[in-house]
């Protein structure tokens, strides 16, 4: 069965992550998605390696293997929109067009007649998202904006990584959380647009700033400073308002404890041989094991330095405390339960042969998402694209390409 987005026609001229995933997401629910990609060059993307897609032979390719997480289902046509022949076709698709996503510089697009305004004219039902790293408004809004810098910026670094007592600094997350929020946002934020087009007829401009994005999902750190008066600081793998909540060392590695509520702490209390703990006065409530959260770790942490890992996850798991291990990223996708859930997708590609991909974690159930287009090489619909879509002849288009407008 189709997606719950099947007829929707999305024009991809965004760049890198925050963009393409918002492009991607909207193509795994079914839109057909059209990405815009400069003439030879392509989106950015397709240059940081390695690891590059390997060919058939095992030679790699053009393709670096960070292009392949945020493009499938995608159509690549490549436009040079800095001629008046390229800004044509892109005004023609957006004719055709449902949503336009876009990651220009604030007024980037402008003097191409590309920017909204311009846009709405000959379609006013487009959804036009504007992503930037502050915004359309504000004193920071033409400034460049990228994932490091917001999580810096926005406080996300200033509440990860170990505290300064520990030698420890502010630290940026391993992927581009920012970049990923922000796509999901913009998803989120067009799809509403859509649905209100349903009783308007108009569609509308989204502005999506990463650096809003940032403060946004801050979620309980923030309200904890905004109601509570205390700036967070860094606590390493420790929860700010949940004790035990964190990474501990055992004889052989490490593992995560995660414990929500009172009768969880009772029951771990029970593992470690511990049972006076949980009708401890310092201890015997969140409230309390926060303030005494010191104290009290360092006695996990003694007993957990007793035994291994695995020895501990199986005695926590009988006594329904929740814990897990910390897994390398090939152990994350040889866990059983990654692969019962099918996140694991593995796609034909005529390079390759086939190539692995994360899977998308929504289950519909009736409206399955479905893989059915990799991640496309430079330019591959190019031709396809004009033909069908604005009925370009071939000597159109072959005059487009000597022109290298294509």
């Amino acid at each position: 069965m189709a997606g719950p987005l099947a007829g929707y026609k999305v024009l991809d001229m965004s760049r890198v992550l925050a963009g393409p995933w918002a492009g991607q997401m909207l193509a795994d629910l079914g839109a057909g998605v059209i990405k815009i990609e400069r003439p030879e060059v392509g989106d950015d993307t397709r240059h940081w390696g390695p690891p590059y897609l390997k060919d058939r032979a095992g030679n790699n390719t053009e393709d670096a293997a960070y292009f392949f997480c945020t493009n499938r289902g995608k159509q690549s046509v490549t436009v040079d929109i800095t001629q008046p022949e390229g800004q044509e076709i892109i005004r023609q698709l957006a004719l055709q067009a449902d949503v336009l996503i876009e990651n220009y510089k604030v007024d980037g697009l402008k003097k191409y007649g590309l920017d909204y305004a311009s846009m709405a004219e000959i379609n006013p039902g487009l959804v036009y998202c504007s992503i930037t790293g502050f915004g359309q408004t504000g004193p920071y809004a033409e400034r460049p904006g990228y994932d490091f810098l917001i999580q810096g910026m926005g406080g996300l670094m200033s509440i990860t990584g170990d505290p300064d007592h520990e030698n420890g600094g502010p630290v940026k997350v391993g992927v581009a959380v920012t970049d990923l929020f922000t796509g999901l946002y913009a998803a989120n934020a067009i799809q509403g647009a859509l649905l209100e087009r349903h009783r308007s007829g108009l569609g509308q401009y989204i502005d999506l700033a990463l650096l809003d994005v940032q403060a946004a999902v801050l979620a309980n750190q923030a309200s904890n400073y905004l109601t509570g008066g205390t700036v967070p600081g860094r606590l390493g793998n420790a929860h700010p308002n949940i004790v035990p909540y964190q990474a501990f060392a055992t004889a052989d590695g490490h593992l995560i404890l995660a414990v929500g509520n009172d009768s969880q702490f009772r029951r771990l209390c029970s593992v470690l041989d511990m049972p006076d703990w949980a009708d401890n006065s310092d201890y015997a409530t969140n409230s309390a094991r926060v303030s005494n959260r010191q104290s009290l770790c360092t006695e996990i942490s003694l007993r957990l330095a007793q035994r291994g890992s695995e020895q501990w996850l199986q005695l926590l798991e009988q006594h329904q405390v929740p814990c897990g291990p910390i897994n390398t990223i090939d152990q994350v996708f040889q866990n059983p339960q990654i692969l019962a859930r099918k996140m694991l997708v593995t796609m034909e590609d005529k390079r390759a042969g086939e190539v692995q991909l994360v899977g998308n974690p929504i289950n519909y159930s009736r409206t399955a998402i479905e893989y059915a287009v990799p991640p496309p090489s430079l330019g591959d619909d190019t031709a396809s694209v004009l033909g069908e879509y604005l009925e370009y002849t071939e000597l159109q288009i072959e005059t487009l390409r000597n022109k290298s407008v294509i």
